[in-house]
């Protein structure tokens, strides 16, 4: 990379024997004439990328480079209508991604099989794809209208990312069989009503599914099951009426689930299958109906959440050379977009649903969990010891539930702990000390009456004085109970001091 901070040099279109020319992430400014390219006959690849250039079409820019095979021209300050019909039969890759068009009027050539136009200020309908197009991403501009059951014909379609536009109608029923090469399908963020496509292509490739925030409804597609390479499927924030899909458990890839405000209702309950969910990592089944106990099965089987051995992984996300996942998931109290998924990243969000009941020690084994959200439940009973081994965890809410007793000193061995919130329960005695539990505030402890010490105003009485953690877990294993050592203690002390005045009165004994 090197930063000219110039204009393109104009010596440089007279080199009318170029094939190739790459000038990408420099500080290229100005306007930059599409009649520059006239004498550019035999010109296949062009990169431009990562500038600061603007566009002017000239009446006849459709008759230059027509060799054309590659234009690379994104993250720049282009405007405007994209009127360029360059290379009709010869473009195959076109990049204007990150840029500022207001329209797309190009003819597509046949050949096309890579058109990123996304994040720009599109308007008006989506294009028509020529049946060759491989990649098509026109995410986060302001198209409007429905999906055409045309767009079914494109049939080598691999990547189809329509997500963060106003895309409103029915989903066209082809959408999830009209390719064998499609792995991924984003219609996230616009207003797409009615039902998901229910069928789906046998030995399909497809790893992700994303449908979040939109109006659909119905239930989920029981074909789904056939989709074994699915990764990611996130159908959160739609209006989806149905019980828990316990059937996605035999997908043997699925790491991401999200359901998340619907309507899923019911008791989650126990599995068939013998181990479900094995790859799952990232679950979000916030803002539902699910009644019951936490599914304690689903729990254990959550194998990629234990021993995750960062040291001796390579670190990536999940995706392919020309897509990335993505997820809006709630971490230390806040809503937060994850544009990249890591593959060590581990959360679960059981939160604003009717559980009850107990926690399950189980979690206590999910050693490499790194979120865990189970807030605004009806859950009972005692933060469990086992969270102790929670040695990655960074957030931890369990606010707004009836969780009584103390909360565990050993929490304090969590220094990853960046983010906690207890608040709204019954808990009682002393706020433990040490490492993270120093940088918590109020706002992690209020309407628990029964609390006391730092950073509470309430003092805590003698018999809430904390003891050290080796007494405090010597007395639990052995079943001790110090108030009555205590107790024990101070009683001998009178039996002892009165006899010694009995004696002292009655003068010494013969």
């Amino acid at each position: 990379m090197n930063e000219l901070d110039v204009s393109i040099p104009s010596s440089i279109f007279e080199f009318v024997n170029l094939t190739a020319l790459y000038l990408s992430s420099n500080n290229l400014s100005g306007i930059l004439k599409t009649s520059k390219f006239e004498k550019l006959r035999y010109l296949t690849d062009l990169d431009l990328s990562n500038n600061m250039l603007s566009l002017t079409m000239s009446h006849n820019s459709n008759s230059m480079l027509p060799n054309i095979e590659s234009v690379d021209i994104s993250h720049n300050n282009i405007s405007g209508i994209w009127t360029w019909n360059m290379g009709k039969d010869t473009l195959t890759h076109l990049n204007l991604s990150y840029n500022l068009m207001s329209g797309f009027e190009m003819l597509l050539g046949k050949r096309m099989q890579i058109l990123d136009l996304h994040c720009n200020l599109l308007q008006g309908s989506l294009p028509t794809l020529p049946d060759s197009t491989f990649f098509f991403s026109v995410s986060h501009n302001k198209l409007i209208g429905e999906i055409s059951p045309l767009i079914c014909k494109a049939s080598s379609m691999g990547v189809l990312d329509l997500s963060y536009n106003n895309l409103s109608g029915m989903l066209p029923h082809c959408l999830g069989n009209f390719s064998e090469e499609l792995y991924v399908l984003n219609l996230q963020r616009n207003q797409f009503r009615g039902t998901i496509p229910l069928t789906f292509l046998q030995d399909n490739d497809i790893k992700t599914l994303d449908f979040n925030d939109n109006q659909l409804e119905g239930r989920v597609p029981r074909s789904l099951i056939i989709c074994k390479g699915l990764e990611v499927l996130d159908l959160g924030n739609n209006k989806i009426n149905d019980t828990f899909p316990h059937w996605l458990g035999t997908l043997p890839m699925l790491q991401v689930l999200v359901l998340r405000s619907n309507r899923f209702h019911g008791h989650i309950g126990v599995s068939k299958i013998k181990f479900p969910f094995t790859s799952l990592r990232i679950i979000d089944l916030a803002h539902n109906d699910f009644e019951g106990d936490l599914p304690e099965m689903y729990l254990r089987s959550l194998k990629a959440i234990m021993n995750i051995d960062e040291g001796n992984m390579t670190r990536n996300y999940m995706g392919s050379e020309y897509y990335q996942d993505s997820i809006m998931v709630t971490r230390k109290g806040l809503e937060i977009n994850l544009v990249k998924i890591l593959n060590t990243f581990t959360t679960i969000d059981m939160s604003s649903n009717k559980f009850q009941g107990e926690i399950p020690e189980c979690i206590g084994n999910l050693n490499s969990l790194r979120g865990l959200n189970l807030s605004h439940n009806d859950l009972t009973g005692h933060i469990p010891l086992s969270f102790r081994n929670l040695k990655m965890l960074e957030s931890l809410d369990l606010s707004s539930n009836k969780l009584s007793g103390r909360i565990p000193q050993e929490l304090t061995s969590l220094t990853f702990l960046a983010f906690l919130n207890l608040s709204q329960n019954h808990l009682t005695r002393y706020i433990p000390q040490g490492n993270q539990f120093g940088t918590f505030g109020n706002d992690s402890y209020y309407e628990n009456s029964g609390l006391c010490g730092f950073p509470l105003s309430k003092r805590c009485t003698i018999d809430e004085i904390p003891c050290t953690s080796q007494e405090i877990e010597a007395g639990f294993e052995s079943g001790f109970d110090w108030k009555i050592t205590l107790m024990g203690y101070g009683c001998g002390l009178v039996i002892g001091f009165s006899l010694g005045c009995l004696i002292f009165l009655s003068g010494k004994p013969e």
